[in-house]
């Protein structure tokens, strides 16, 4: 059996499919072209944020399963997928940990200004320290809007080590503990001194932090997303950053165009 890495993983991956009977091939790109070529032959891909477009997946001879490690799966098309009869899993859960901990520490790296503050020092740049205002997180509101394993990974650990209110927003979570919901996105993003993601793409989900989230929340709030770049407006962003009601937005997803466009 062969599977195709789309995306490299740690070796100890690529051990335990080779134990197990599997031979991995890996993809020295991505591209949809180069993954419809590498794919010929491959009886499963393991992928990423890549994910899998609809032309490797219709040019694939003996594909049966895409394997995503990690929860988000909104880049694999599964429209192709259930054409060609292959199937789509995922690994909800498997690096929960890691991405509260990110989550953590881009909160902190935004309230304290950490990356504007290193290249400050690296340039040779004096008085940065009197020149900004930097934010203490303890006793802080923070507003976790999804509440799967990561975000409510994130809840505890903000809760515990920083003494921080937690509200929560997540119609499909039946339970979040001692944590308190908020009835709406608009009523939490009102009270939050920092907004975190976590939330799957989905049709509801798409652009939900746009104008209208903007207008609502609490000014000079902190912005972190570590779920899915389509959850945010770019352009509201960039407005809302530039007016103050964002002080500060710490992404680990965007689109391939933000670089270039209004947050490049």
């Amino acid at each position: 059996m062969k599977c195709l890495i789309v995306q490299p993983i740690h070796k100890g991956g690529l051990d335990l499919l080779r134990q197990a009977g599997v031979e991995p091939g890996l993809c020295p790109s991505p591209d949809a072209e180069t993954v419809s070529t590498m794919i010929m032959g491959c009886d499963a891909a393991i992928t990423r944020d890549a994910g899998l477009p609809a032309a490797p997946i219709l040019a694939s001879d003996r594909l049966k399963v895409i394997v995503v490690h990690g929860a988000g799966h909104d880049a694999v098309d599964k429209r192709a997928a259930h054409e060609k009869g292959v199937l789509v899993c995922n690994t909800p859960g498997a690096n929960a940990q890691s991405v509260s901990e990110l989550a953590l520490g881009l909160m902190l790296a935004a309230a304290r200004l950490v990356p504007a503050a290193d290249r400050a020092v690296r340039s040779g740049e004096r008085g940065f320290r009197e020149a900004h205002t930097f934010h203490e997180l303890s006793g802080k509101t923070a507003f976790v809007v999804g509440w799967g394993a990561t975000g409510a990974g994130l809840g505890r650990m903000l809760h515990a080590a920083l003494g921080m209110r937690v509200l929560v927003f997540s119609p499909r979570s039946a339970d979040t503990g001692s944590f308190q919901r908020a009835g709406t996105l608009a009523e939490g993003l009102a009270q939050a001194d920092v907004v975190s993601l976590h939330t799957p793409m989905r049709e509801e989900t798409r652009g939900m932090i746009g104008k209208i989230a903007f207008a609502a929340m609490k000014p000079g709030a902190i912005l972190v997303n570590t779920a899915r770049a389509g959850l945010i407006d770019e352009t509201a962003l960039a407005e809302a950053l530039a007016s103050g009601v964002v002080a500060a937005a710490a992404l680990d997803v965007y689109s391939p165009e933000a670089p270039s466009g209004p947050l490049g």
